[in-house]
């Protein structure tokens, strides 16, 4: 099949190898986790699988550097970082029932 003449052909994409996919998420954790604290959520830009699995990994770093709940969700074309709902003290994940003692 030909293109039309100055067309470029649609850049193809390498997948992360497992090093680089661990160094993004332990670099990008303090910047998202500094741009949590600061404005309470973080936007970026998350088209693949990829940088959505990415992301969310960071997300989840985030959560448990801070000790605060963080939520991530992805439309697509980007995702947002951002904290959750903490539970009131005495209650667990379980339908509101005290945590067994």
């Amino acid at each position: 099949m030909t293109r039309p003449p100055g067309t470029q052909p649609a850049p193809r994409r390498t997948p992360l190898s497992a090093d680089e996919k661990a160094r993004g998420e332990a670099n990008f954790a303090p910047l998202v986790a500094e741009q949590l604290a600061a404005h309470g959520r973080f936007r970026v830009s998350a088209d693949t699988p990829e940088t959505v699995e990415l992301f969310q990994a960071v997300a989840r770093r985030v959560g448990d550097m801070l000790g605060r709940p963080v939520v991530s969700y992805a439309n697509g074309r980007y995702m947002v970082i951002a904290f959750g709902q903490e539970e009131p003290a005495g209650l667990t994940g379980r339908g509101g029932l005290p945590a067994p003692g």
